[in-house]
């Protein structure tokens, strides 16, 4: 059902140039009252330039931007606020070591005689959490004590201490469990209710079509397609005017493989208070996922496995070698792709091409010193290989889009010459595009060999990509299967309820 509210934000033939960049270059956009307005495409479309000349982070070069029915040029983020305009960043803008209430009012503190008043703040916070359906988050708490879904409440209640009459909602399901979405949902159904408007950005077309009414495309700052019905639009016809192009959802085919012995061994893995008693088996050339909530421990699994975390009991040997550390796992030949990947894998100020050799630094140094032209050789022979775009191995790591920054920290493990690859959320926060392509990489480095252990919070991306699924609940590893014996239901079930399968043993 398409909301029927007033036109509140509409955007005209807006564009947006940096040196060398046109960002937007022509941008069409209606927005009205009370509609979940979706917004697609791939990185590097151009949706964070949108959403930052709304915010008054950007302020466009041309084009018309209406909001209430009158001209709109925000000069600061403050600006846009007090007109009621407010975004929720995928990377939270909060202050860790401020209580919620102190963030709920950052940047227009109440004060009298020059003193601020905390109290009148922490009791209209309470009333805001109360209203997002949150009333057991105390005003008073400190926002770094809070899951990421907590603190996502706090970025919705500062939005609502604006009185905000649009939110903008950029990725707001990239850190949620399944539970945490579907409340996510509720909240965002609340406000429309009440006649505000939110624009939301995902790269899941399932959320998409369960919250959204309508939907705009853009690709290379264009508007391809807008105002198309959220939940009877074909995957298809979003998915072509994302890209340009035709993008089967299907994952590269499962290849036969022989059976093999173990590269990997984890015995009775435990952490105390993250997960206990985990043990499996990685065979080169296998791909094994893991499925489980956030929160599960899985991620932690990992860490662990790589040597990150210290173990307080059981053992992780490659190649029948004990592994004690990182240090151990790298000389070893395992290399990790960590979740967060600009904060803990990327120097995202270097250039590519020393982000790409970083593991594999030392050969690259001869009599003390190191030869860049090697580095930038073997990087771009990787680059052409992962069919990095754009091919330049001597920009910033940060310049680059989310899929393509993946493919840089895949690229370090390729040049690395690993046997090993652990993946945490290898596809988080990545387009349909560059998804497909990271797919046909990793089933390349399978059929090349390489053992891969992937965690992955969406159920298809396990399924399609592995040939053996474990399920984690609550810390341990319950039920174990060949990806083709398993469909959706079957491991959400597994993975929300921990229940067995119909005729497995208690």
């Amino acid at each position: 059902m398409t909301a029927g509210g007033d036109v509140v934000l509409q955007l005209t033939d807006v564009v947006k140039t940096f040196p060398g960049v046109r960002a937007l270059d022509g941008v069409q956009l209606e927005v009205r009252a009370g509609e979940v307005h979706c917004l697609l495409g791939q990185n590097g479309a151009g949706k964070s330039t949108l959403i930052k000349v709304l915010a008054g982070v950007h302020h466009a070069d041309g084009g018309e931007i209406s909001w209430l029915g009158e001209p709109f040029a925000p000069a600061t983020p403050q600006a846009a606020m007090r007109a009621g305009i407010a975004t929720i960043y995928q990377e939270l803008d909060l202050v860790d070591d401020l209580s919620v209430a102190e963030n709920a009012f950052l940047g227009h503190e109440e004060a009298r005689f020059g003193f601020t008043r905390r109290r009148s703040a922490a009791e209209k916070t309470k009333a805001i959490l109360a209203r997002l359906g949150h009333p057991e988050i105390s005003p008073r708490r400190a926002v770094r004590r809070l899951p990421a879904a907590g603190k996502q409440i706090v970025s919705m209640a500062r939005a609502l201490s604006h009185d905000a009459k649009l939110i903008v909602m950029d990725e707001p399901s990239a850190v949620l469990a399944h539970d945490e979405v579907a409340n996510l949902f509720r909240i965002i159904r609340e406000l429309t209710a009440q006649g505000i408007a939110v624009i939301y950005i995902s790269h899941r077309l399932a959320e998409i079509r369960e919250i959204g009414d309508r939907v705009t495309v853009l690709k290379d700052g264009r508007t391809t397609a807008a105002n198309l019905p959220a939940r009877d639009t074909p995957t298809r016809e979003l998915v072509g005017k994302m890209t340009g192009r035709s993008i089967e959802y299907i994952f590269p085919p499962r290849p036969d493989r022989s059976e093999s012995p173990p590269i990997l061994t984890v015995a009775g893995l435990t952490r105390h208070g993250e997960f206990a008693d985990a043990s499996l088996t990685v065979a080169p050339g296998e791909i094994v996922g893991i499925a489980g909530l956030v929160g599960s421990g899985r991620s932690e699994l990992l860490e662990t496995i790589f040597g990150a975390r210290r173990a307080d009991a059981g053992t992780v040997t490659l190649d029948g070698h004990r592994i004690t550390g990182v240090g151990a796992a790298v000389g070893r030949g395992m290399g990790m792709a960590p979740e967060e990947r600009k904060s803990q894998a990327l120097l995202l100020d270097e250039p590519v091409y020393k982000n790409m050799t970083l593991a594999s630094f030392a050969g690259f140094a001869h009599a003390g010193f190191t030869d860049t032209r090697d580095e930038r050789a073997a990087a771009l022979t990787t680059a052409d290989l992962l069919e990095l775009r754009p091919r330049d191995v001597d920009r910033p790591a940060r310049t680059l889009s989310g899929g393509n920054q993946q493919k840089v920290v895949v690229g370090r493990w390729l040049l690395g010459k690993t046997r090993l690859l652990l993946l945490d959320e290898p596809t988080r926060g990545v387009d349909v595009g560059a998804r497909a392509e990271l797919y046909q990489v990793i089933r390349g480095l399978a059929a090349d060999g390489v053992g891969v252990l992937l965690v992955s919070s969406e159920v298809p991306e396990v399924l399609g990509l592995a040939d053996r699924v474990l399920v984690m609940r609550e810390g341990r590893l319950i039920h174990e299967a060949p990806a083709e014996e398993l469909d959706e239901d079957t491991v959400l079930d597994l993975v929300m309820a921990g229940s067995l399968l119909e005729g497995e043993p208690a």
